[in-house]
């Protein structure tokens, strides 16, 4: 035999297999999916691309129609452990950046000996790699000094 002969004669059986073994996914798929009857794609996607809100212009549309805003209540000031959970913890957890562990006294001691104005100005400045208020710009002045006092209290 020929090697083209063997070359046709085996691509032309690969190919053979290969189509059986796509229709065999075909079928189980088939079977797969026949349970599936209650998807419906339009309303899926009508669902995902509506209004998230509406604009409501003085004098063009009816304010009776639209419910009244809720008032928003103030919320309450974070703690400190909340502040260092949130913002603070993904860097002094780890030491990222040169940022001093979460209890370890040798890294803390020279900056707690510097006074906590100093600790809370570096804070709020940004020092070295951490920036300004830590990236907590929702944070007040206050919950910024809470979650300094609880880093160091938590480690001398």
């Amino acid at each position: 035999m020929s090697k083209d002969k063997e070359f046709y004669s085996t691509f032309f059986a690969l190919m053979g297999a290969l189509a059986v073994f796509a229709i065999i996914l075909v079928i189980i798929a088939g079977k797969l999916t026949s349970g599936v009857s209650d998807y419906k794609p339009d309303e899926i996607v009508l669902e995902n691309i509506r209004p998230v809100g509406q604009v409501n212009i003085a004098g063009e549309s009816d304010p009776a129609a639209a419910p009244a805003a809720a008032p928003v209540a103030a919320a309450e000031p974070k703690s400190g452990e909340e502040v260092y959970n949130g913002s603070c913890m993904s860097c002094h957890a780890t030491g990222a950046a040169g940022a001093p562990k979460l209890g370890d006294t040798a890294a803390w001691a020279p900056r707690i000996a510097a006074g906590m104005d100093s600790l809370v100005a570096n804070v709020m400045n940004g020092l070295n790699a951490m920036p300004p208020k830590g990236l907590c710009m929702a944070c007040s002045d206050e919950e910024l000094q809470d979650a300094v006092q609880y880093m160091v209290d938590n480690s001398q």
